[in-house]
């Protein structure tokens, strides 16, 4: 069975194609307009979905070397995002659900970043814990098994990679904030500054909001040649103080669940300081821990193709009735049980 996945619950615009096989296609189409407006326009990314997401899906189509007469089903994502950008999705899966008919699977867009430690071994033994961190969303989550999850705690403001959007727009760095914060910190040094660790009681919740203003009130106290003097500095103890926060987090709950493993997953995933904390910490305890590759970290339609494969695989389909969710949690059990 080939699945076709489709990806457009926030500015990227992605489709790809699973199989028994594995991955055989994907291809993501960039937003580059939302980068002068300091963040995503709603308006602007679901207009860019219309325009790209076909060519999109016959690029991959093509690249696989295959045509619409060889898909299976077609999982698609429908929350939580951006509900413009949702419909976009949705609707061009539905129409070619029932064009080539074909059975139709919406999948969670939290559980889809669950997934992307599942497409190349070797894969995360399970009961884990996965560590969900990007640009809207900073979860912790007990996959007990796939399909079947418990959320330990979530952000009570700003997520992990709005954080790093705000802290740069702030700085003067640009958007996106990620990869120009990391930029930026590679000259600095990463105590030179000690900023706040929100919620570092026994909560499982995250907060960054009070570090985005610690790092707002520190830089408006500077002079406008030490901003530029002291920019890495503050950059590097900005980025420090968020990994601090998400590695002693995901390790306690390593901890208390006695899990098999540490999946780290989403937009911020990418950042080298995280990943190079999570070695350590998968040497320093013996925590197996996963990551997926860069290009799977950020949003991408092979994690919603493969979560879709596996979902079908057990029985699961959604009607035509299926509705955009844009603020769809992830706190249910995806599977019937045994």
């Amino acid at each position: 069975m080939i699945v076709l996945g489709i990806e457009t619950s926030c500015d990227e615009t992605s489709a790809a194609l699973y199989s028994e096989q594995g991955l055989l296609a994907h291809a993501v189409h960039y937003q580059a307009v939302h980068e002068e407006y300091g963040g995503v326009v709603p308006e602007f990314a679901s207009r860019a979905h219309m325009r790209t997401l076909i060519p999109t899906i016959r690029y991959v189509i093509r690249r696989a070397g295959l045509s619409f007469r060889d898909l299976g089903a077609v999982a698609v994502t429908y929350g939580p995002g951006l509900v413009g950008s949702l419909i976009v999705g949705l609707n061009v899966a539905k129409g070619l659900a029932v064009a080539l008919r074909l059975p139709l699977v919406g999948i969670n867009h939290i559980e889809g970043h669950i997934f992307a430690n599942f497409l190349e071994e070797p894969f995360p033994e399970l009961p884990g814990v996965c560590l969900v961190v990007s640009g809207g969303h900073t979860q912790l989550v007990l996959v007990r098994r796939l399909g079947d999850y418990r959320v330990l705690g979530r952000t009570r403001d700003d997520a992990a990679g709005e954080a790093f959007d705000k802290v740069a727009r702030i700085l003067g760095l640009g958007y996106p904030g990620g990869p120009a914060i990391e930029a930026a910190a590679a000259a600095g040094q990463e105590n030179a500054v000690s900023f706040p660790r929100g919620l570092m009681e026994n909560s499982y919740d995250f907060s960054f909001s009070g570090l985005k203003t610690a790092v707002l009130y520190y830089h408006r106290a500077l002079s406008p040649q030490e901003r530029e003097k002291r920019l890495a500095d503050v950059a590097a103890s900005f980025q420090k103080a968020v990994v601090d926060v998400l590695v002693a987090k995901a390790l306690r709950a390593c901890q208390e669940f006695g899990v098999r493993s540490l999946s780290v997953v989403g937009g911020v995933a990418r950042n080298r300081r995280l990943r190079r904390a999570l070695e350590e910490l998968a040497a320093e305890t013996g925590i197996p821990v996963f990551v997926p590759k860069p290009e799977f970290c950020t949003d991408n339609a092979a994690m919603i193709a493969r979560a879709g494969f596996f979902h079908l695989l057990h029985g699961v389909r959604s009607d035509l009735r299926l509705a955009p969710a844009p603020s769809l949690n992830l706190d249910s059990r995806y599977l019937p049980t045994d």
